[in-house]
């Protein structure tokens, strides 16, 4: 939904968007130019051309970006320097990305009004207040699109499961991979009931999204979601955090306290770790489980609730209940519904789709442009094993947009991500000779295409290592940095 207080007719509603930007102007003619151009790119504006509800939408966190014309005049005939309401955003959101448009005209009130007549001096003072970038009026259709993929980077990917609440996201999963659709279709077969859910898989997976997809799809998504990290209470901490205490139970219980359980009555408990706890809380679980009540520590009140148990594990359940470190009968009443979200590394089909929404997420903070994926950084991850899953993955396209340049995205510029994305190599038993590489016919291809191939083969097997790949090669290091950044060119010109 957008408003303009000049022009109470324009509106703007894209509940779909993926992101949502704030337009501050009174220029109808650029006002309605720049809604079009977000709508063509499925993004959310608010037009608005009154400073005080600027400052409320950003004060809100309710957008990504904000473009803000040098000079605003009011209906009611006012005029306000875009420069204040500038350094006015900047204070409220750091970070919020700022465009400014346009420049103020001469006028013969412009002294009176606070407002600046060059428009160099308009825009250096801009970008010392933190302005991004400056777009000339009247806006060039091109340089605002190369703005948006910048700042606000909205490229395609799969989702197969998301829900959004006032234009923000309140989760997204996504990808393609069967393994993970077949995991979500589950989850939502199962959220109308109220049964307790056991959700499996390794750390940073992505268990916790289908824990909360779950809440979302159930009938108690009004009520409370409350999530409990078991590995960071400490035996002592957990049943007080948990079950609440009363007034004098222990030293620094100066008051009644509510626990989690309490708390998330009417709604879902997320209990993530679950098998971190302790014998002696397993038990009380169980009850809880049961007969859906408890006592506070110290107490001796019964306290009903009504909650749905979902808990999640990146171990092998079944081991610690035989181990004796988890109890047999909560194991049963835990995983009477379960579900197992793959590892990164069996869906591989996802790859693709989360690098983008990691760019999307992430691309802004950094002002690069994205435009293109660097083919041998595809390849390396689809032979990696991801023991860190999609949280590792995200971590990398973080760094490599905050220490690469160009709109291409590659490890080029971290070389020491090699060492930990490389694939182990498997070295042949002692004294047996390595197997015999396979035979590839090289017949037909360009000799500048082999000489590209074999340089970025060469710089994947030395682990990034200039000075080692330019020995392999029998070339200096500077004709190999040389031959690099002709490459990095050529890949620019080939995305522009």
């Amino acid at each position: 939904m957008s408003h303009n207080h000049a022009n109470p007719d324009i509106r703007l509603e894209r509940p779909n968007a993926t992101a949502s930007v704030l337009i501050v102007d009174d220029d109808p003619q650029s006002g309605r130019f720049m809604l079009e151009a977000l709508a063509r790119k499925g993004i959310l504006a608010y037009l608005v051309d009154d400073p005080t509800a600027a400052v409320e939408y950003v004060d809100q966190r309710v957008v990504d970006a904000a473009f803000v014309a040098a000079a605003i005049r009011s209906a009611d005939g006012s005029a306000t320097d875009g420069l204040l309401l500038l350094s006015r955003i900047r204070q409220i959101a750091p970070e919020l990305p700022v465009i400014m448009l346009g420049t103020p005209e001469p006028t013969d009130d412009a002294p009176a009004a606070g407002l600046l007549t060059s428009a160099i001096e308009t825009s250096v003072q801009a970008m010392r207040l933190g302005c991004c970038d400056v777009l000339p009026k009247p806006i060039d259709g091109r340089r605002l699109e190369r703005v948006l993929d910048t700042y606000l980077p909205n490229h395609g990917v799969a989702k197969i499961a998301a829900a959004r609440e006032g234009g923000w996201p309140l989760f997204e999963i996504v990808g393609r991979s069967p393994r993970m659709i077949q995991c979500v279709e589950l989850a939502k077969r199962v959220a109308a009931t109220s049964a307790p859910i056991l959700i499996t898989g390794e750390s940073g997976a992505g268990k916790e999204l289908i824990a909360y997809l779950v809440h979302h799809k159930s009938r108690r998504t009004d009520g409370p979601y409350i999530r409990v990290n078991c590995a960071a209470l400490s035996d002592s901490l957990l049943e007080s955090e948990l079950f609440g205490h009363e007034k004098g139970a222990f030293t620094g219980a100066y008051a009644r306290r509510k626990g989690r359980f309490e708390t998330a009555d009417g709604g879902t408990l997320l209990l993530d770790e679950i098998t971190e706890t302790p014998l002696r809380f397993q038990a009380k679980l169980l009850r809880i489980l049961e007969q859906q009540e408890f006592e506070r520590v110290g107490g001796n009140e019964n306290v009903r609730v009504n909650v749905r148990i979902i808990s999640t594990t990146n171990r092998d359940l079944a081991a610690e209940v035989e181990q004796g470190n988890f109890r047999r009968d909560l194991y049963y009443r835990l995983s009477a519904v379960r579900l197992a979200v793959a590892p990164l590394r069996q869906r591989p089909e996802d790859l693709g789709d989360l690098v983008w929404h990691f760019v999307n997420e992430y691309a802004r903070e950094t002002g690069r442009r994205i435009t293109a994926l660097d083919p041998a950084m595809m390849d390396l991850f689809a032979r990696y094993h991801w023991p860190g899953n999609v949280r590792q993955l995200r971590n990398v396209v973080l760094t490599s947009l905050i220490f690469g340049v160009g709109p291409v995205l590659s490890l080029a510029d971290v070389s020491w991500l090699f060492d930990e994305l490389q694939p182990r190599r498997q070295e042949a038993p002692h004294g047996s000779p390595a197997p015999d590489a396979p035979q590839v016919n090289l017949a037909g291809i360009p000799l500048a295409q082999l000489e590209r191939r074999a340089i970025l083969d060469t710089l994947e097997t030395t682990d990034g290592n200039r000075t080692r790949a330019a020995e392999v090669l029998g070339i200096s290091d500077r004709t190999l940095r040389d031959k690099i950044k002709r490459y990095r060119q050529e890949e620019c010109l080939q995305t522009t």
